[in-house]
This record gives C-alpha cells, structure tokens and sequence, in this order.
C-alpha cells in the first residue's frame, strides 16, 4: 500500500508546485485566455448581430423584391391592355378606311359605267344619224334623178315649210 498513498513531503511540494503554477496562471495566462474567450464572445455576438442584420435585409430585399415583381406585372397588364386597345383601334380604322375606299370604288364605277353607257348611247346616236343622213341621201339622188320628180318635190317642202 506505500505504492499506493504518497508521503507527506510529496504531497507538499506537490502542493506548493500547484500553488505557484496557479498562481503563475492567475496571474498572467488567465487573464489573456479570458481576455481572448471575451474577444472571442464579442466576435460570435457582432457575428451573430451581423447575420441578423443581413437577415432583416433580405427579408426588407425580399419584400421589395415581390413589389417591384407585383409592380412589373401591373406594367405588364397595363402595357398589353394598352396594345390590345391600339390593336382593335387599329383593326376598326383599317376596317373603316377599307369601307370607305370601297365605297369611293363602287361610286367611281358607277360614274364610269355612267358615263360609258352615255358615250354609248352618244356614239348610237351618232351612228344613227349618220345611216339616217345616208339613207336620206340615197333616197334624195334617187328621187331627184328625174327631174319632174324633184321639181314636185321641192314645191311640198314649200309648202310644209310654210306650214310650219
């Protein structure tokens, strides 16, 4: 058993040695390493204040993200209302201008036929009057070849023309 339990002189210096390295420690090693775990205290903490910051930023980005994202989707909506307003405006105009020119068409054939089917009837008229002439002339060279016949002739055109 004198394995076991120390003798008194052991135990003295054991605890004078301990006394001086507690001590040296007190002294001089604990406070840095408690100096550092504040330092280090106040790390983690700027750290940990640092990521609530930029979680509170992220949520502020976050939510200023979904406006301009509901913003641009209104734009969106306004500006495609916008086209599809432009567009039927667009369709109708073209659709009236289209009527129109068909009417100004349909009117300008109609003049045109108008004025074809005058020259027509101006052109039989003409036609007729020119056979007419030459009929009459015809009719006149034979009538008139005989001499009496043309005298009696012209007496009756006297007389009708006096008549008149």
């Amino acid at each position: 058993m004198n394995l076991i339990t120390p003798s008194f002189g052991l135990v003295f210096w054991m605890v004078i040695g301990f006394g001086i390295l507690f001590f040296i420690l007190a002294k001089y090693a604990w406070p840095m390493i408690i100096g550092m775990i504040a330092k280090r205290e106040d790390y983690i903490q700027e750290q940990l204040s640092a990521a609530e910051t930029v979680r509170q930023d992220m949520s502020r980005i976050q939510a200023e993200h979904q406006k301009l994202l509901a913003e641009a989707k209104e734009e969106r909506d306004a500006i495609m209302a916008d086209a599809r307003r432009v567009r039927d405006k667009m369709y109708a105009d073209a659709k009236d201008k289209a009527a129109e020119e068909s009417k100004t068409i349909i009117e300008e054939a109609k003049k045109a036929i108008h004025f074809e089917k005058m020259k027509a009837v101006t052109d039989i008229k003409n036609e007729i009057a020119t056979m007419s002439i030459e009929i009459a002339q015809n009719l006149l060279q034979q009538e008139l070849s005989d001499k009496k016949k043309s005298e009696e002739l012209v007496k009756k055109w006297m007389q009708d023309i006096e008549l008149n």
